[in-house]
């Protein structure tokens, strides 16, 4: 596998051009075909250092980007990420070769429901859903939007911003 580093508005050192190609490398062992270019762009945004990385997979993109206030944990961060998508690909490409050779599993069966819970959606704003989001540190929030009478979700995003999801 090839690694190409590159940096987005910034000098990439050798020192940290050799680490990130040398972490990025280690994902080779999952990789069977030699052609297979990773590409890495490293950034720097205010106090983030953030590495983003590409590798196209026979018809697949694996991407992964993390940031930290360290360019080198980022890498280690990123490829950790990868290595966990990688894990995954083999685990389901392993999975439908069983199927077609009629191995033991039969078409994957759909997640099953294992807990339910209810609540009541207190009409609330906003901003008052957030607050309570935060108070009960959760990831999601489900409420009834005082404004528009409807149930909506909050949640938060990959990148710590929050997102709604409303009906239509």
């Amino acid at each position: 596998m090839d690694v190409i580093v590159r940096g987005k508005n910034m000098d990439v050192t050798d020192a940290l051009h050799n680490h990130v190609a040398k972490k990025i490398g280690k994902l080779a062992r999952f990789v069977d075909r030699p052609d297979v270019v990773a590409e890495a762009v490293l950034s720097v945004e205010k106090e983030r250092q953030i590495v983003e990385v590409t590798v196209p997979l026979e018809g697949r993109l694996l991407r992964g980007e993390e940031a930290t206030d360290d360019m080198y944990a980022s890498a280690d961060l990123v490829v950790d990420k990868l290595e966990r998508q990688l894990e995954k690909l083999k685990g389901h490409l392993r999975a439908r070769h069983a199927r077609q050779n009629g191995e033991e599993r039969s078409e994957s069966a759909p997640a099953s429901v294992v807990r339910r819970k209810t609540f009541s959606p207190k009409p609330m704003s906003l901003d008052e859903a957030r607050l309570q989001m935060e108070m009960l540190g959760h990831a999601f929030f489900a409420f009834a939007n005082a404004d528009t009478e409807q149930i909506n979700v909050l949640y938060r995003r990959r990148d710590g911003n929050l997102g709604l999801l409303e009906p239509q």
